[in-house]
């Protein structure tokens, strides 16, 4: 997820960011870098937040139990909350579960009723898909398998994101 300084010392999620934006971030980081970043299919973001090939098949990122690793309508007390300070998941990525929604580079549609590796997202749609659940989310939205979305050019509070950088 990008940190964002508030307050001089605290790295919040960096929030209200539409995919025009990221995508103008991720050109301009390129260019610094000599690399190539994108946002992650939801795919990717999914196999990243169960923990890849380390998974325990844990409910949310890192644990089944939400209090430690999630600030979500429960524990965040409607604001975000500075990133890193709940657990880790098995890959050492912090805050998938919960603090700020975030943005996949793929459409909203429904998911194949086939067995797919590394499928990719919707042809086409009216939505983005956003994952990890909020800081004003339940339980449920918190869980590494729940999917939402949104506007693709949404620049909500509580919409955040984190890239992929390209080999």
């Amino acid at each position: 997820m990008g940190k964002e300084a508030e307050s001089g010392t605290e790295l919040l999620p960096v929030q209200r960011k539409t995919r025009t934006e990221i995508a103008g971030f991720c050109q301009r980081l390129g260019r610094l870098t000599g690399r190539s970043f994108r946002l992650p299919t939801e795919a990717e973001w999914e196999y990243a937040a169960r923990g890849g090939r380390y998974s325990k098949g844990y409910l949310y990122s890192g644990s089944d139990d939400w209090a430690d690793v999630a600030w979500m309508n429960l524990t965040s007390g409607g604001e975000m909350h500075p990133v890193g300070t709940k657990l880790p998941n098995e890959l050492g990525i912090y805050d998938m579960s919960g603090n700020a929604w975030e943005l996949c580079s793929d459409l909203y549609g429904p998911y194949s009723p086939a067995s797919v590796s590394n499928p990719q997202g919707a042809g086409n749609g009216a939505y983005a898909v956003v994952r990890g659940g909020g800081i004003f989310g339940g339980t449920n939205s918190c869980r590494v398998t729940y999917r939402s979305f949104d506007a693709p050019d949404s620049n909500l509070v509580i919409n955040g994101f984190r890239i992929v950088m390209d080999k």
